[in-house]
């Protein structure tokens, strides 16, 4: 139980990365505070589910005050929640372009905003800001994805500066392609061949949870890996 006592917050935990994250961070002893639109706990034993929509700068000052008045404190935060719809920039619905901007990088941004104190007064915080490869580079049909996920990148490495002197460690997740409901209708396509060569999110997770149980002498900048199927461009 490598996170016994531990506290943590993830947003977007209803689903895919995010639920999956939840889990494996419960499984090795945390207690978690699960933000979502549904507000679901999964049915985990130590897991407090509360509807949040991040793009609500006080709806998540909010619940994470919740988070740490019901288990104490709060030593762990994934900034998981994110939106992604592909194609053509001016083909783009304009509520797609907002919702990608306002979910993926102000719902970083809020999340960091409410959570960050309490890290820092725990001495020993990790903030977690799940991006993309497509933080690291451009891809044709995600330009703004891309820009949304080179935002969290950057706000996540200038945090490393302002965090290291207290003792919060800020990491920037750039994982592949992921086989999630993520993006199915505006950009994949459900029962796509391709899905299946992706990385699982229970995969991702593993890589969370490495990420949170290193010594606290070092820590994790920007970690990026893919699946065997899509090449390392860049």
């Amino acid at each position: 139980m490598e996170l016994d006592g531990k506290v943590a917050l993830v947003t977007g935990a209803s689903g895919g990365i995010g639920a999956a994250v939840a889990h494996r961070l419960h499984e090795a002893g945390a207690s978690v505070g699960m933000l979502s639109r549904h507000g679901s706990d999964l049915g985990l034993d130590r897991a407090l589910g509360i509807v949040c929509d991040v793009r609500d700068r006080v709806a998540v000052a909010r619940a994470t005050d919740e988070v740490v008045e019901h288990f104490g404190a709060l030593q762990i935060v994934i900034a998981n929640a994110g939106v992604g719809a592909y194609g053509p920039f001016l083909e783009l619905d304009p509520d797609q372009v907002e919702e990608m901007i306002d979910v993926n990088l102000k719902g970083t941004v809020y999340t960091a905003s409410a959570t960050l104190p309490h890290l820092i007064s725990s001495g020993e915080g990790d903030f977690i800001s799940m991006a993309s490869v497509a933080g690291l580079r451009g891809f044709p049909g995600e330009s703004v994805y891309n820009a949304s996920k080179f935002g969290q990148l950057g706000f996540t490495r200038s945090h490393d500066h302002e965090l290291r002197e207290h003792g919060v460690r800020a990491t920037c997740i750039c994982p592949g392609g992921v086989n999630t409901n993520f993006a199915i209708g505006s950009g994949r396509s459900e029962g796509d061949p391709e899905l299946e060569g992706m990385l699982s999110a229970e995969e991702v997770a593993e890589v969370v949870l490495f990420t949170v149980t290193r010594p606290r002498g070092m820590r994790v900048l920007t970690t990026s890996f893919r699946p065997m199927i899509e090449g390392s461009w860049g």
